[in-house]
């Protein structure tokens, strides 16, 4: 429980800290002030009309309130979703349906469990769970007991997921059942419990310290129902370039974010959302999260495959589709084959996570509709911009504008703001970006904005467009090269499916470019067209140096690709 000295101490504290930087700063105080109201009333009337909040009964209003007293505002969310939506369905995935009395119940039995086990608040459970029950319901146990819910990513080798438990803290850990061998070996003081076992072979998969499903039927009680500790949550960086950092992200206590993607991705109210992505990334647990604070139902499925996403976007009656670019790739790859439904209900297709190219954009929209948004942003900043239906026709491939309340600036080297057309450094600011690495240190930061770690551009309609990472750029012959460029160039070939650029060494020219391609099936392409369709549409020195054809693409779970790997490999 918290201390009630503790919390009058805070709430006399913020007049005076307020009022002490009224002093200081008037005119800047003031402004920021009323900039901060400006965006939290945006977002209210944003969520307001997306139905987050609505008309309650006084029954229902007593109920949520002796909640929230008795609770407080995070350890209370679950049950505040299952008081307002009761034996509506939450979630659908491999193993049937849950409602929100369900999915709160088996929370509130498992964080019981946990604690009876000697779990507290501010202690860290690492999730290594495909998406399901499993991994929302430790999430949930989690909000519920104050504790660290730390996502682990399920393409984790085991000296990766110990080395990454061990700097994290985590004191328990729970897999699904064939991930277990993978947290098998890590130091867990508090236990290590087995999620999602598959139903086809009954009594199979390790025991553990117990499974999920047991502690649930035990039903053990939570005998301190306010936590100490505020619910927090790491989410792993994509460590495309090296080991994944922690991101550190605290309850936030701002509407700003849910209220500036809802102003431009219209999720509405009881919709049925396919979350494709896997929710250890953002990406997919704020989709899955937005979805459930609405009211809706999440469809998902542990793994990814087209031919079952088709079939359940039109069994659910889907509204929403949450992906990732590559993920859209092979649904739409996969559509004339399988002929699929004209799904009337989808209103809304979102993607995230790594680039989405103009072919791809315009093959999307054809297929779907006027229904496609591309968010850009990242585990750190998180949001950034967001491109709507009407952007993606008029300028294909662009991350689009900043919803209401966030800031987005390109800066030169010298931290001064580019014209437009300019090619520099991303920088965003706004109400839910990371608190730093939990490693320690953190991105860049210029007059409160933070590096994204992209480099970019906006046009003169305002739109960002991302011309690559910064620490991808090359200088070829005393020329700078981005290799994003190249692949967005090559992705539009018609004999291409997908295409990764990469920068390597050169004796002579200091950097050039290496390319890999996935070839259409059926299509023919040799290396030397392809630099001749590179020399007809860019600057000489931006033609690849070597064309190297692959199968596929190494990408990890996001979709992103892994151009280490490519560049280990030795082409």
């Amino acid at each position: 429980m918290a201390n009630p000295v503790d919390e009058v101490a805070r709430i006399l504290r913020a007049p005076a800290e307020l009022f002490a930087s009224l002093l200081r700063d008037p005119i800047g105080t003031t402004t920021r002030l009323a900039g901060r109201t400006a965006v939290e009333a945006h977002a209210v009337a944003t969520l307001l009309r997306a139905g987050v909040v609505g008309p309650e009964p006084p029954w229902r209003l007593a109920e949520i309130g002796r909640v929230l007293l008795e609770r407080g505002p995070m350890a209370a969310a679950p049950s505040l979703l299952a008081i307002r939506h009761g034996e509506r369905a939450a979630l659908v995935d491999d193993l049937g349906s849950l409602t929100y009395a369900q999915i709160d119940q088996r929370a509130e039995a498992l964080a019981g469990a946990w604690q009876a086990r000697g779990l507290r608040a501010g202690d860290g459970v690492g999730i290594l769970c495909r998406n399901g029950r499993g991994l929302l319901g430790a999430v949930f146990a989690c909000t519920k007991l104050g504790a660290r819910a730390l996502l682990l990513n399920t393409d984790f080798a085991a000296p990766q997921a110990i080395e990454v438990c061990a700097r994290e803290g985590a004191d328990a850990v729970v897999a699904d059942a064939d991930l277990f061998d993978i947290v098998a070996g890590v130091d867990a003081p508090r236990g290590r419990y087995v999620a999602w076992v598959d139903p086809s072979v009954p009594g199979s998969g390790p025991e553990g310290d117990g499974r999920i499903d047991d502690l649930i039927a035990g039903g053990e009680p939570l005998t301190t129902l306010r936590p100490d500790h505020d619910f927090s949550i790491v989410i792993l960086t994509s460590g495309t370039t090296g080991t994944p950092k922690g991101a550190n992200r605290a309850s936030v206590r701002s509407l700003s974010g849910p209220g500036a993607l809802l102003s431009k991705i219209p999720f509405r109210a009881g919709d049925v959302v396919y979350v494709a992505p896997p929710m250890f990334h953002a990406w997919g647990l704020a989709n899955a999260a937005m979805a459930l604070a609405l009211g809706g139902t999440v469809v998902t499925r542990r793994r990814f495959d087209p031919v079952q996403v088709w079939a359940d976007l039109a069994a659910n009656h889907c509204t929403g589709l949450v992906a990732v670019p590559v993920m859209l790739n092979r649904l739409l790859g996969n559509d004339d084959a399988a002929g699929n439904p004209v799904l009337p209900d989808l209103r809304v297709v979102a993607v995230s996570g790594s680039q989405l190219e103009a072919p791809l954009a315009t093959r999307a929209l054809d297929r779907f509709g006027p229904v496609l948004h591309n968010l850009y942003g990242s585990t750190e900043v998180a949001y950034a911009t967001i491109a709507t239906p009407d952007d993606l026709r008029a300028a294909p491939g662009s991350a689009g504008r900043p919803p209401f309340g966030v800031t987005v600036k390109v800066l030169g080297d010298d931290d001064v703001e580019l014209p437009v057309g300019q090619i520099g450094r991303i920088f965003v600011a706004n109400e839910d970006q990371f608190s730093g690495y939990t490693g320690g240190g953190g991105k860049a930061m210029v007059d409160g904005l933070m590096a994204t770690g992209d480099v970019g551009h906006f046009d003169s309609g305002g739109r960002l467009w991302i011309d690559g990472r910064d620490d991808e750029m090359i200088v070829s012959g005393g020329e700078n090269v981005f290799p994003h460029e190249v692949e967005a160039l090559l992705a539009g070939h018609p004999a291409v499916v997908e295409a990764a650029v990469v920068g390597v060494p050169d004796d002579e020219f200091g950097q050039r470019l290496q390319a890999y391609l996935v070839r259409t099936p059926g299509k023919k392409l040799t290396a030397a067209t392809v630099k001749a369709y590179v020399r007809e549409n860019l600057a000489r020195y931006k033609v690849p140096r070597e064309v190297i054809f692959v199968d596929v693409l190494p990408r990890n779970p996001a979709g992103k690709v892994l151009k280490r790997v490519l560049v280990d490999q030795g082409g």
